[in-house]
């Protein structure tokens, strides 16, 4: 089993490397969604900073930073099979960076614009490096109708795309807000994104619910509106190296984790995986 688990992420690495993305065989059992959907019901009907909504809209959007105010949450950044794909795929220890759960809800979610992750933390953070990964779980069974992530591949390695000018002259800081709603502060040009998926194809990351999916921080990546029946949450968990650790990060601390002490590995029983 340990030989099996240490191959199976070395070429999930390699994959990872060559595409900017790669989908692990575990997904969590049915048990454990059901605990974390509980979860994130429970937090989205809460009034707090960490809540976002959908814009002229009560509809939440997106939960932030729920690892520091929830335990289910934070036993799930300290699973080991998490913990062991970070620090692979980061070659040395890690810390939760950020974690968040996107809510697409039914007939209401609104669409995520072409983007790299990457050109946030860099620019609003300044993270040095994309010595980062974004480890998803998918709490709805995803399909193609109810606004899945989609991913180009290989676009990790081109670097940041269509940073906007100035920033870097006048030193201003954006709103954060502009950070995680529809209309965010650093997009990449549609008609990049058209072009390069006549290149490189794309990726839409499908399955049932309990899915694991991991992705670069660089790789440019959106989602369409959402006008099924069908809700579309996704709980992503970003580790960072130690190493690639923000200097002086400005942003709230739901966003940008000030504690950097490396993830410690601990099992919990109701976070159980199952092999697909």
């Amino acid at each position: 089993m340990a030989g099996a688990a240490v191959t199976s992420l070395s070429a999930l690495k390699s994959a990872y490397r060559t595409h900017g993305w790669c989908e692990p065989p575990y997904r969590f059992s049915g048990e454990a969604v059901e605990l974390i959907r509980d979860r994130v019901l429970a937090m989205s009907r809460e009034r707090r900073p960490e809540v976002v909504h959908e814009q002229d809209s009560g509809i939440a959007r997106a939960i932030h930073g729920c690892h520091a105010f929830d335990e289910v949450c934070a036993a799930l950044v300290r699973l080991p099979y998490l913990v062991a794909l970070a620090e692979e795929f980061l070659g040395g220890p890690a810390y939760a960076y950020q974690f968040k759960v996107n809510l697409k809800q039914a007939h209401e979610g609104a669409a995520w614009p072409w983007h790299q992750d990457f050109a946030f933390w860099h620019e609003e953070d300044g993270m040095p490096r994309p010595d980062a990964v974004n480890i998803a779980i998918s709490l709805d069974d995803v399909h193609e109708g109810n606004g899945p992530l989609m991913a180009i591949p290989g676009s990790h390695r081109l670097g940041l795309l269509d940073l906007p000018e100035g920033r870097a002259e006048n030193g201003a800081e954006s709103d954060w807000r502009t950070h995680v709603s529809a209309d965010l502060a650093y997009t990449v040009n549609g008609h990049r994104a058209e072009s390069l998926i006549r290149e490189k194809g794309r990726k839409l990351f499908l399955g049932p619910q309990g899915s694991l999916q991991v992705f670069h921080p660089s790789v440019v990546h959106s989602s369409t509106n959402n006008p099924s029946p069908d809700r579309r949450a996704l709980l992503l968990i970003t580790y960072n190296a130690v190493d690639n650790a923000p200097a002086h990060p400005t942003r709230p601390a739901f966003l940008v984790s000030r504690d950097t002490t490396p993830v410690v590995s601990r099992a919990d029983e109701r976070l159980g995986l199952v092999a697909v």
